[in-house]
């Protein structure tokens, strides 16, 4: 072999990876992974050679036999990974809008009150319209299913429609579904969990109590939140609170203040580069590099005290949920049997048992986009709070569009509002129809802003 081709090689391997890296660092690089993982599902779910085995996989069962008896009971893979690997996404969720309400979007009542109230005109015409369609049916219990929105899919698809939107659009989505989040945090503690066990509750809730006043005495190390969080998540999965709940819970408590300030980080900065110097005059190779390594070691540790530990933890676990958690969520949830073409007629209605379909597709396509737009209006025409700069309404509308893609939120909520013993096909009929909601809102929302960017750049130029 020559030395070109070896050279040709590795400069191809180098190019792939740099191009591996750049897709891993788009922000639209996740949804196009989750799609993947949902025809995926669906193909695993529906084809003769795989569906039964997939099944079978899902309720296989995780966990440890001690003393005869299982840990954690209940346990199967489906379960663990709803249960167990979806705590680490709500956990990061919580590391998202602990930092927004610390110092982002929503760090000041005039910064919050836009996204907030739109998010709140989000939730409720959604579950409104959800509720006119099965209020006092078998399903009624699903009207939060349509409440919730995809932050993930929904900045990928604006970010892939690039600099049509404005920026302060851009930012008003982000910080709307981050309220979304917090939002349908709050749906699924009140009223999708089971009656709690108190005494446990009551315990993780002293656990909780003691990392707060760990934290305010000046505690940063990692493992001292995270050990506790282990048991706090035990202590939820088994009081009735839903699991996931914990990782919220626990965001909340980690320490956003760096351990060391700005002035102690650039003193020792200067000592740190001043002994890597000092290194390179040091006549033995090997103690010149023993003596570098050590300076180098130094200012890593003094670069990430320099950081808050929640916002350190955020960008460690963000690439793993992103490219783990989530696409293993969608392939667990997302394989829907479908027994016959009939099963995606969404719109069908009976008056004794409602129509999940239709309240879910109308309630995320039509009552996202209205409900925030409206809210949004009103608090703007009300003086409470200012319309995004650069932004027309019907820019603002076409973004509330993507407000509709529900997706691992809606999929969530779907698989709580319904027991799956007795009512499998009510969870099924959700997810269809969330998915095929959240790609008619992403279509239609791309369409307007595309459309409401073309009249603008013509008035412009005009």
């Amino acid at each position: 072999m020559s030395v070109f081709t070896k050279f040709g090689r590795v400069k191809r391997s180098h190019i792939l990876s740099q191009r591996g890296k750049s897709f891993l660092q788009a922000p639209w690089a996740g949804g196009i992974v989750l799609i993947v993982c949902v025809i995926i599902a669906m193909l695993l779910a529906n084809l003769p050679a795989t569906a039964d085995l997939y099944h079978h996989m899902l309720h296989m069962e995780l966990g440890l036999t001690i003393d005869g008896k299982f840990f954690p009971e209940g346990m199967n893979l489906e379960k663990f990974i709803n249960d167990g690997l979806m705590v680490i996404f709500f956990f990061t969720v919580g590391l998202e809008i602990r930092r927004e309400i610390s110092h982002g979007q929503l760090s000041t009542p005039k910064k919050a009150i836009l996204p907030v109230v739109a998010a709140l005109g989000g939730m409720l015409v959604p579950a409104l319209i959800y509720a006119s369609f099965n209020a006092g049916t078998e399903v009624s219990n699903g009207w939060g299913i349509p409440t919730a929105t995809d932050i993930a899919f929904a900045i990928g698809i604006m970010s892939l429609l690039g600099d049509r939107v404005p920026i302060s659009l851009k930012v008003f989505l982000t910080a709307l579904a981050v309220a979304d989040d917090l939002g349908a945090i709050f749906v699924i503690a009140l009223f999708y969990g089971e009656t709690p066990d108190m005494l446990l509750l009551g315990i993780a809730l002293l656990i909780m109590v003691g990392i707060y006043f760990m934290r305010r005495l000046g505690e940063f190390r990692m493992m001292a939140y995270l050990v506790p969080a282990c048991v706090v998540w035990i202590l939820f999965y088994y009081s009735g609170v839903h699991a996931t709940i914990s990782g919220v819970a626990m965001a909340m408590l980690i320490p956003t203040k760096p351990r060391y300030s700005r002035s102690y980080y650039l003193h020792k900065a200067d000592i740190i580069e001043q002994g890597i110097k000092d290194a390179d005059q040091i006549e033995d190779a090997n103690e010149a590099e023993e003596s570098r390594l050590y300076y180098l070691r130094r200012m890593k540790q003094i670069s990430d005290g320099a950081q808050g530990m929640s916002h350190r933890m955020e960008h460690l676990l963000m690439p793993y949920v992103n490219f783990i958690i989530m696409p293993i969520f969608a392939l667990g949830n997302a394989g829907v049997h479908i027994p016959s073409a009939e099963y995606f007629n969404i719109f069908q209605y009976a008056p004794e048992v409602g129509s999940i379909g239709m309240g879910i597709f109308f309630g995320l396509v039509l009552g996202k986009p209205l409900g925030i737009s409206l809210f949004s209006y009103l608090a703007v025409k009300f003086g409470i709070a200012e319309k995004p700069a650069g932004a027309t309404w019907m820019m603002l509308l076409a973004v509330a569009c993507l407000g509709g893609i529900g997706f691992t939120m809606s999929i969530f909520v779907d698989n709580l509002a319904f027991d799956k013993a007795t009512h499998q096909d009510f969870i099924d009929m959700g997810k269809i129809a969330i998915l095929m909601a959240s790609a008619t809102a992403a279509v239609l929302g791309s369409i307007i802003i595309m459309l409401e960017a073309r009249s603008e750049s013509r008035k412009a130029k005009n």
